[in-house]
């Protein structure tokens, strides 16, 4: 049967990576990110019921002209967000960190090494048949998840079938938990970075009430009151902007994982008749075939025991 074949590396994230940091840094770099009002162009002559009446007097006499209507800056805004924006922004760092972690340690080259595949092809379609030493020795020179698990089945070569599939459930088990392991720092965030906003929020809120009343009589409470609430709600603004894109991440990486142990599986299932072929015929163990005993291996039937004949008394 042969061996499964590479696949390339899914294009899907970088195309996200790259729209979310071009997003981002338009965010950035523009001083006002939700925008501003139009403003009349200069030297237009105002119509209907606002042009002068009497044009002896000059229009602009006695008049003032209103203040524009100013943006909204986003690092004043997140700087106006308070204490809660400081563990909002160490989970921010935190879904970096781990996202370009999982993001190196995931590619197919870490986990299933095509110099790894290709020389078990090789050794499977030998004329002499698998050489389980060979393949030993081969998993050592590639480190990866795969061979880690490869390794625990070829040192449970000639027990019987049961045992060595017990083996290598386990072997899988324990790669998947080591690679799974830093994808539940992005599952975490996304569920505690909404938590962190909203507490923001609340606490914005109550401030906000506070001040209003303790405010003087004939201060104009709505005003002061907008302003408060519209401070609080950045908390939440920076929680769901850190939770949806670490949700997505741990989605897709979930996905990664599970794509690559199918396809160890394959190279597993593979592999699996070359090992049965040994089954009750051979005893192996990690010197023997790592090359630390130089015996050479040979399939050799364990021939059983001759009954003793008895003695006539």
């Amino acid at each position: 049967m042969p061996l499964p074949t590479s696949k390339p590396w899914p294009t899907k994230l970088m195309m996200l990576a790259a729209s979310a940091v071009l997003i981002i840094a338009a965010l950035a770099i523009s001083p006002t990110w939700l925008g501003t009002p139009a403003v009349a162009q200069d030297g237009a002559e105002p119509a209907g019921p606002t042009a002068n009446p009497n044009p002896e007097v000059p229009a602009d006499a006695g008049s003032t002209t209103p203040p524009k209507p100013e943006g909204i800056n986003l690092f004043t805004l997140l700087w106006k967000g308070g204490v809660f924006m400081l563990p909002i922004l160490f989970l921010l760092i935190v879904v970096v960190a781990f996202a370009i972690e999982r993001a190196l340690g995931l590619r197919r080259a870490k986990v299933m090494p095509n110099e790894l595949i290709d020389g078990l092809g090789q050794l499977a379609s030998q004329p002499g048949g698998f050489d389980p030493r060979k393949a030993y020795r081969l998993c050592q020179q590639y480190p990866s998840a795969a061979s880690n698990v490869i390794r625990s089945m070829l040192l449970k070569v000639g027990r019987p079938h049961s045992e060595v599939e017990h083996t290598v459930r386990e072997a899988s088990d324990r790669e998947a938990s080591r690679m799974y392991k830093n994808v539940g720092w992005l599952t975490l965030a996304a569920a505690v970075a909404p938590l962190l906003g909203l507490l923001g929020t609340v606490w914005g809120m109550i401030i906000a009430f506070h001040t209003t009343t303790t405010m003087p009589a004939g201060s104009n409470m709505a005003i002061e009151l907008g302003k408060g609430i519209y401070t609080a709600l950045v908390t939440t603004l920076a929680g769901l902007s850190v939770a949806i894109p670490a949700a997505i991440l741990a989605h897709f990486f979930e996905g990664r994982i599970r794509d690559l142990f199918l396809e160890i599986d394959e190279l597993l299932f593979s592999l699996m008749p070359q090992v049965e072929r040994y089954e009750g015929r051979l005893r192996v163990s990690s010197k023997s075939l790592s090359g630390a005993e130089e015996a050479p291996i040979a399939a050799k039937s364990v021939e059983p025991e001759k009954p003793v004949a008895a003695t006539p008394k």
